[in-house]
């Protein structure tokens, strides 16, 4: 397997698009539960361990793109090659691609569970299922700019939904946030955190984007502005719900963002929600978009078969896989796993592999000077 891509000119995509697909990577369904998740953690000051989440994204982030640089233009399923050889760098591959389909499955069947509940209660799931498939299949077939521009229209498509904040904050109690750090202070740095890293996943998409940027000096950049937005609509987010919200009523709302917009009165439009989880489609396509690309990406370079074909069979077995949910609580158990698994796949690893290439290059600099020297 090659380590570094080289491609085509006409894939590339410009730098500055990093901060929409880092932003549009990691803002899906998961938003729409974080204030209550987080809240059961870290209670009043979840606010706190969203913004501290989103920092120490912003550190992984920032490792990454230095193990990146250590390469002409690498992607994960190259550097894990390199870095523990064929057999044990592809099994880490396929393990990545179990991690991303499983994503792509878990993004797909709760933003379903939403329309299902706030919209369409008698629309089968495996119909919802193959609509958003085919679409996000059809995406994926145009290549990597379709995705990064996907994601370019969906960050601007739905910025509008920012200022529809101001009308819970109407009704909003700003002392709900005091006395700060009340809470017990394990509970905000660690529980709250390790909560609110759940829901900020998506940004590991960077390693496998990396190749197809042009100006590779500027993805630090662009990747840390497109996280800061992600931790400032987050943090904003809880804060807005935790004021809004009456104590324990947060903890008791399933989907605190969608609750809020119930308020929401617009002329000749009595639930502003059905417009809103309708637009959510657009926030979570990229999402999946980019899950399923990164995935289907391994079939090219793990076992050299066409993208296009894994593209087609990643989507089959997660249409397949919609049928097996029955009930809730299933999916709860499913998107909690995934949410642990995505914890040390995004947080944990690529701090971890980073560090392994680094100090890789370093020895392998040292050890080609000595035989210069000598």
């Amino acid at each position: 397997m090659k380590v570094d891509l080289h491609p085509k000119e006409g894939l590339m995509v410009n730098a500055f698009l990093v901060m929409f697909f880092i932003h549009a990577a990691q803002t899906g369904v998961g938003i729409v539960g974080l204030p209550r998740i987080v809240y059961l953690a870290a209670k009043h000051d979840a606010w706190i361990s969203v913004f501290l989440g989103g920092m120490l994204s912003a550190v992984v982030l920032a490792m990454m793109v230095i193990m990146l640089k250590k390469y002409d233009s690498a992607d994960l399923y190259g550097i894990q090659v390199d870095v523990f050889g064929k057999w044990f760098g592809n099994m880490l591959n396929i393990f990545y691609m179990l991690y991303m389909t499983i994503s792509f499955f878990v993004i797909l069947m709760n933003y379903i569970e939403i329309v299902q509940v706030w919209i369409f209660p008698d629309l089968p799931t495996w119909q919802i299922s193959l609509a958003l498939i085919l679409l996000t299949i059809y995406a994926v077939n145009g290549g990597i700019r379709i995705i990064v521009g996907v994601a370019f229209i969906s960050v601007l498509g739905t910025i509008w939904m920012i200022f529809i904040l101001f009308v819970p904050m109407q009704y909003s109690d700003p002392k709900n946030l005091l006395p700060l750090f009340n809470t017990d202070l394990k509970n905000i740095f660690f529980k709250g955190v390790f909560k609110t890293s759940l829901s900020l996943m998506g940004f590991e998409l960077l390693m496998f984007l990396y190749p197809y940027v042009k100006d590779k000096k500027k993805v630090f950049l662009y990747s840390q502005i497109g996280n800061f937005y992600t931790t400032f609509l987050f943090t904003a987010i809880t804060m807005v719900c935790i004021t809004f919200f009456a104590e324990n009523g947060l903890a008791r709302t399933i989907w605190p963002v969608l609750s809020m917009f119930k308020i929401v009165r617009l002329p000749n439009l009595e639930r502003f929600e059905f417009i809103a989880v309708s637009f959510w489609m657009l926030v979570i396509l990229p999402n999946m978009c980019s899950y399923l690309w990164a995935a289907s990406k391994g079939f090219n370079r793990i076992i050299n078969w066409k993208q296009k074909k894994g593209i087609w069979i990643l989507g089959i077995l997660v249409w397949g896989g919609s049928f097996l949910i029955k009930a809730r609580y299933q999916m709860n158990e499913l998107t909690d796993f995934v949410g642990h698994l995505g914890f040390y796949a995004a947080f944990c690893y690529p701090v971890l592999l980073s560090v392994l290439v680094i100090v890789k290059k370093w020895f392998l600099r040292r050890k080609k000077s000595s035989a210069e020297a000598s």
